[in-house]
């Protein structure tokens, strides 16, 4: 799907947990233009925002902030995820969720050596995931065709 597409389901999907957490969630988009029109797996991102609210903003009744950002670097496409919650304790810095796990065979599975999946928490300051993946112009051409 596009990127476009998939940031309206985020919004959609954030306004709703809104309603749950009130005034403790708040979330910002920072999109480069050109990134929009790129393609991305479906719900790709989801569920890293879905972590980012159950372990960064939900333990907290302090006001906790989500940033999702998008970026074309040459031809990569950069996506970020994060969250100002406390971060990952040292013992737990290799995450074994579901969802994370789950996004890392996929993204390994449609993109082989040619994606990266990073998760950086430093306990008490947040966590960020980033992935970068080529940038596909249209969703039916492989990586290597799509920058011609």
């Amino acid at each position: 799907v596009s990127l476009q597409r998939e940031v309206d389901f985020l919004r959609r999907y954030l306004e709703i947990e809104g309603i749950r957490f009130g005034e403790r969630l708040q979330f910002r988009f920072q999109l480069d233009q050109q990134a929009l029109g790129c393609f991305v797996p479906n719900l790709i991102l989801q569920p890293l925002v879905e972590n980012a609210l159950r372990h960064g903003i939900e333990p907290h009744a302090r006001p906790g902030l989500i940033e999702i950002s998008a970026s074309v670097e040459g031809s990569n496409l950069r996506l970020r995820v994060s969250d100002n919650g406390d971060g990952l304790k040292p013992s737990g810095s290799k995450s074994k969720g579901i969802g994370l796990a789950n996004t890392r065979q996929r993204l390994e599975q449609l993109y082989g050596s040619r994606q990266q999946l990073e998760l950086v928490s430093n306990f008490g300051s947040g966590t960020v995931v980033q992935l970068i993946i080529p940038k596909l112009l249209h969703p039916f051409l492989n990586p290597s065709e799509s920058n011609k």
